[in-house]
């Protein structure tokens, strides 16, 4: 019934509405909506506070961006080309919004139409005139070539190196694609079977123990080829190893990333290692015929499940050389479950590799969670393929800045394992009003709120690196 109510109330309001906004448009005046009453009051709501924003977290994100100068140095791989006396936003100022938009929930160009007099953007981006619209943001990301976009990929991954204070023992590179469905005629976007519809497939490396970010890389709607998935990482653990040759690579992957030139390149590298899943076949399937053959006949013996893992030498017919190879078997009602992973990792053993050593490449897909469904980094709207991996930059550079809050500002706290999605709600989603004088610019924030101590507690920290 109140679903009635409201359709014949749409009908005689919307008349009214659309003077009202005409009204409003044309005379600036001060429209008031009642609402219910309150104790014989009448209530009016109306839309006249000026120079406020409902994303105040984004001041620690901004001091966070300050810190580490990811923006500023994405910005600087950017030729403007413009002519200057028509400028109002520079390459740096709109990088900042369209990052901090996307940081706050507003991942589509269209959002910056509505949020270009917020406030705490104008601050983050150190402008007082109103912010770049959806045209001009467009403008932007259809503006870099590939040569600028593989500058902008080697300043997300310097970026990840000095993150450190000193060249770690050992990093673990991540590496998974996922899908990002495409609506549209965008350039390379291919039908995918196993998704069953046109999509890219966006490359993610993080490093495995901290959760950052290495690098993104867009790619055609389907799965790594050995051959790409070897061109990639070779060039990244390179560049890794030109800054710490001391370090050990380790890669672990599914069996989409058991590349074969991969592993008879690894045979000439030192402090290199992987470990992958690897596809089964009858070969493998013989060579563990032992271990199943046992673990079936103990299930049905017990009828209770059963888990066995047992390792061995194979070389598969285009391999130069042997790998160790360790297969696990599960048995239980549902049947039998073989699963195989390949690694050059020796002295470890079969059920402590495979458990805590591959199991746990499962936290990248957590980290492709925040990614691509918090920050919303798989929507691929620009025709351009180019244009699209900017946006994924653009995306990657959101992520590193809230990772970056997360694990140094935050440890310790409650939110510094939390979803990027809760830190949007309970961080940044806060209320504040910016006061611009003469000498100096005031921002407010609420008397009361849920996280009052955690903004307390950042500032201070923030306050102490300044000084």
């Amino acid at each position: 019934m109140i679903y009635n109510i409201f359709e014949v109330l749409q009908k005689k309001l919307n008349p009214m509405i659309k003077s009202s906004l005409k009204k409003s448009k044309k005379h600036n005046q001060k429209e008031l909506f009642p609402l219910t009453g309150y104790k014989n009051k009448r209530v009016h709501a109306s839309f006249t506070l000026e120079d406020t924003s409902h994303d105040g977290g984004l001041l620690l994100l901004n001091e966070v961006a300050k810190k580490t100068g990811l923006l500023h140095q994405l910005a600087d791989c950017i030729t403007d080309t413009r002519h200057q006396s028509y400028v109002t936003h520079s390459f740096d100022a709109l990088i900042q919004q369209r990052v901090m938009q996307i940081a706050a929930g507003y991942e589509d160009a269209n959002d910056c139409n509505s949020l270009k007099e917020d406030g705490i953007l104008k601050y983050c981006t150190q402008n007082q005139s109103s912010l770049g619209t959806q045209p001009t943001m467009c403008r932007l990301e259809n503006h870099p070539g590939a040569k600028t976009l593989y500058q902008m990929g080697k300043v997300i991954i310097d970026n990840f190196i000095s993150s450190y204070a000193e060249a770690p023992k050992i990093i673990i590179l991540d590496c998974d694609d996922t899908s990002a469905i495409t609506y549209g005629q965008q350039e390379l976007a291919l039908f995918n079977n196993y998704y069953g519809d046109y999509c890219y497939m966006p490359l993610h490396i993080y490093e495995g123990l901290s959760g950052k970010l290495i690098t993104s890389i867009l790619k055609p709607g389907r799965r790594s080829k050995s051959v790409n998935v070897f061109s990639i990482l070779r060039r990244i653990i390179l560049y890794l190893q030109h800054h710490w040759p001391n370090t050990i690579i380790v890669l672990r992957g599914d069996g989409h990333f058991c590349s074969k030139d991969f592993m008879d390149w690894k045979q000439g590298q030192k402090n290199v290692e992987f470990i992958t899943g690897l596809t089964g076949n009858k070969s493998l399937n013989e060579l563990a015929r032992v271990t199943i053959d046992s673990a079936t006949k103990e299930y049905q013996l017990n009828q209770k499940p059963v888990k066995r893992y047992h390792c061995f030498e194979y070389k598969a017919d285009t391999w130069q050389y042997a790998q160790r190879v360790i297969v696990k078997v599960e048995v239980n009602e549902m049947g039998n479950n073989i699963r195989y992973i390949v690694s050059s990792i020796k002295n470890i053993r079969a059920k402590e590799l495979y458990e805590k050593g591959y199991c746990a490449r499962g936290a990248a897909e957590l980290r492709i969670k925040d990614h691509k469904t918090y920050l919303h980094s798989d929507r691929m709207s620009c025709n351009s393929f180019l244009a699209n991996q900017f946006r994924l930059f653009m995306h990657s550079a959101a992520y590193i800045l809230i990772h970056a809050l997360q694990n140094e500002v935050l440890r310790g706290t409650e939110y510094c394992k939390a979803t990027m999605k809760t830190i949007q709600l309970k961080i940044i989603k806060v209320a504040a009003r910016v006061k611009v004088m003469k000498s100096k610019i005031n921002i407010e924030l609420p008397v009361s709120f849920a996280t009052r101590h955690i903004f307390e507690k950042c500032f201070l920290i923030f306050n102490a690196i300044r000084t």
